[in-house]
């Protein structure tokens, strides 16, 4: 899972995915992958996302001003589908939450490469209407880790998504971000999806 780069929002998803999020005055492009999700190098991943299709009841928490020493997170509730396509070699995200700092919906499509065996996630928000520069990546041990290069506030920045397993029906979506070349890490956006049994696409 995970919002996203105003938010343009990025995970998580999850993406949410993504990034889950964009902020305003974000420029962004892909990077090289860490060597967590280069270790998937060797082993087709087209169905990695294939525990994710169906319906899922989403809570995000969202840092309100990255980077900036800024401790006010900001709550939301609501769902998000997950379609399989391409026998899932790729998957469309939908996702639509409510909260007291508003509306968030996104759209993400994921793309999978058997050349590089590499994920792309790819967001869109509903106030843009335009894609954003992927963030690339893939699993390895079940654990999926992908990154791009941005600018916030003229600094170059790393973004890092990342995705894990809490339960069979429980995963959780983690975007941070790095201003000193990956050194730390400032999480920002943290969505925690659960399984809403027999939901649309559902393929359990």
């Amino acid at each position: 899972m995970n919002a996203f780069r105003t938010v343009r929002v990025g995970l998580l998803a999850s993406i949410l995915l993504v990034g889950a999020f964009s902020l305003e005055g974000f420029t962004s492009q892909p990077v090289a992958a860490s060597a967590a999700s280069r270790g998937s190098a060797d082993r087709d991943g087209q169905h990695d996302f294939d525990f994710e299709i169906g319906t899922w009841k989403t809570h995000v928490s969202r840092l309100q001003h990255p980077l900036t020493g800024s401790k006010t997170w900001l709550e939301y509730e609501g769902t998000s589908v997950v379609r399989k396509i391409w026998d899932g070699r790729a998957n469309l995200i939908e996702l639509e939450v409510d909260g007291r700092a508003g509306h968030i919906e996104l759209l993400s499509l994921r793309l999978y490469d058997p050349a590089s065996r590499q994920w792309s996630l790819n967001t869109a928000s509903s106030r843009g209407g335009g894609m954003g520069v992927p963030t690339v990546g893939g699993f390895k041990n079940g654990r999926g880790e992908f990154y791009d290069k941005e600018t916030l506030g003229g600094r170059d920045i790393l973004v890092r998504f990342v995705i894990v397993k809490v339960t069979a029906d429980v995963y959780r979506f983690e975007q941070a971000f790095s201003a000193d070349g990956g050194k730390t890490w400032e999480m920002n956006w943290i969505a925690t999806d659960t399984r809403i049994k027999g939901g649309a696409g559902h393929a359990g």
